[in-house]
């Protein structure tokens, strides 16, 4: 793995100091809704950092580990990730691309449904 993607694994695993290393000033990501819907877009480096900030309050020892990938053809990087934390697991996928050696888009394609019914925050 090169040292970007393992940079994000790295800042997923709680290290928010390497987002400004990482995480491009023009920094996009987008994502499905718990509840359904169309993709919600997001945009900038903090909302990224207090987003992954409230995944570790929300899952205390929350871990992430790359279990396919990554599939790189530039500028797009692929990784199919697990997490866990005190017995809730679910898996991902990261689509990013990478622009002047930073993440400057991130789709995400993640099990949350499946993390929020464990966490018994919607029944299953």
């Amino acid at each position: 793995m090169n040292e970007l993607l393992q940079d994000w694994l790295d800042f997923w695993n709680g290290d928010l100091a390497l987002a400004g290393k990482i995480v491009h000033d023009d920094f996009t990501w987008h994502v499905a809704p718990l509840t359904g819907g169309p993709p919600q877009d997001r945009a900038g480096r903090e909302e990224v950092v207090g987003w992954v900030r409230e995944a570790h309050e929300t899952m205390p020892g929350l871990t992430f580990s790359v279990q396919v990938g990554p599939i790189s053809q530039e500028p797009f990087h692929v990784v199919r990730w697990f997490a866990e934390a005190n017995g809730i697991s679910f898996h991902g996928t990261d689509i990013l691309r990478v622009e002047d050696g930073r993440i400057v888009e991130y789709w995400l394609n993640a099990d949350s449904l499946w993390a929020a019914q464990q966490l018994g925050v919607v029944p299953r």
